[in-house]
């Protein structure tokens, strides 16, 4: 078979690799979809603290069963697989906080991934209900996208999104454009998006259809632009689904009273200090909240949502590249040129 394999920053090399066997526990599993993010560009570029080269990425993963003997599937079923593992033992798993699990390992770090042919799913993915069943009527592509959409689940879960209330998302690539959808399907009644790339704004607003697009451009006030839409309340929710210390300063300055600020988008590590007047966060009464993956039920709660057709994902796939074009689909995503990227090994 074919695997993309992560060898040092700056070398992706495709191989021919033999098809892996599954152990006691495990599925082999034909990958059909596996989509793109932008941390697969940061780790073609950077590397990541917990890869070990080589490593086969890829991480947002939909397939066909083909062997193994994991009690309850059989070869033909079509399924999702979580990115991110939990232990389900420690403290913050057995309080329900999986998200942030002492022990957390994922597909395509500590595993081999999806950018391959074929993959082995991990007894211990099995053993926290990590593998879903794709419901009928949804693609494998869609059923990519289902991670990304569990960890904005997550997100808007932690931050409170309901109904009636103001939202504004901060950053219009895939994440910011699911963030808009589900916003709306929690109930919002107004949804705005910011971003400071006009191109990637314009192409999005097009697909998601925000109440409001606002360019951040040199020489707009977007706290003030958003105040002006909101009727000078600001809004209920501010989401930074960017990796933007600058965007999450705006968040906080455009919230409104006892609104919450979510910190979905992590800065880079060599710059994560950003600063805060604590005094606003007092006085008008915000909450901070931060956002760190999913569960296994977010990855459940996401297919369903797919499924049912409330937040479509469809049309937010605007690129599918075979396995050898992973390097130009992280191009596509590092520019900016894209929402959605899947490969299609």
């Amino acid at each position: 078979m074919k695997v993309a394999r992560f060898y040092a920053p700056g070398d992706i090399r495709l191989e021919d690799a033999a098809e892996p066997e599954p152990g006691p526990g495990e599925l082999k599993i034909r990958v059909r979809n596996c989509s793109t993010c932008g941390t697969d560009v940061k780790i073609s570029r950077f590397g990541h603290h917990h890869i070990v080269p080589p490593r086969v990425m890829g991480h947002e993963i939909a397939g066909e069963v083909t062997g193994g003997d994991a009690p309850g599937w059989t070869a033909g079923d079509r399924v999702q697989v979580i990115a991110a593992i939990p232990c389900g033992r420690c403290a913050e798993c057995r309080r329900g906080r999986m998200t942030v699990c002492a022990h957390q390992e994922s597909m395509g770090y500590h595993y081999d991934g999806a950018f391959a042919e074929y993959m082995i799913v991990p007894a211990k993915v099995l053993a926290v209900d990590g593998v879903n069943r794709v419901p009928d009527g949804v693609s494998f592509a869609e059923a990519s996208v289902a991670e990304p959409l569990a960890c904005v689940l997550n997100g808007q879960e932690l931050a409170r999104v309901g109904e009636g209330d103001d939202v504004v998302v901060f950053g219009s690539g895939p994440v910011g454009c699911l963030h808009v959808r589900v916003a709306r399907a929690q109930g919002a009644a107004r949804v705005f998006l910011v971003d400071v790339n006009r191109d990637r704004l314009d192409h999005a607003a097009g697909i998601v259809k925000p109440d409001a697009a606002v360019w951040a451009t040199e020489g707009t006030d977007v706290v003030e632009a958003l105040r002006d839409l909101t009727g000078g309340r600001g809004a209920d929710v501010a989401i930074t689904a960017a990796a933007s210390g600058a965007a999450q300063v705006q968040a906080m300055e455009a919230a409104a009273p006892g609104g919450r600020v979510s910190f979905f988008g992590g800065l880079p590590k060599d710059d994560p200090i950003i600063s805060c007047d604590s005094n606003r966060v007092h006085y008008r009464e915000l909450s901070l909240v931060g956002a760190n993956g999913s569960s296994p039920a977010h990855n459940a709660r996401a297919l369903e949502l797919i499924g049912s057709g409330r937040v479509p994902v469809q049309d937010l796939i605007t690129h599918r590249l075979p396995l050898s074009g992973l390097p130009d689909a992280l191009g596509l995503v590092a520019r900016g040129e894209a929402i959605k990227v899947t490969i299609e090994p």
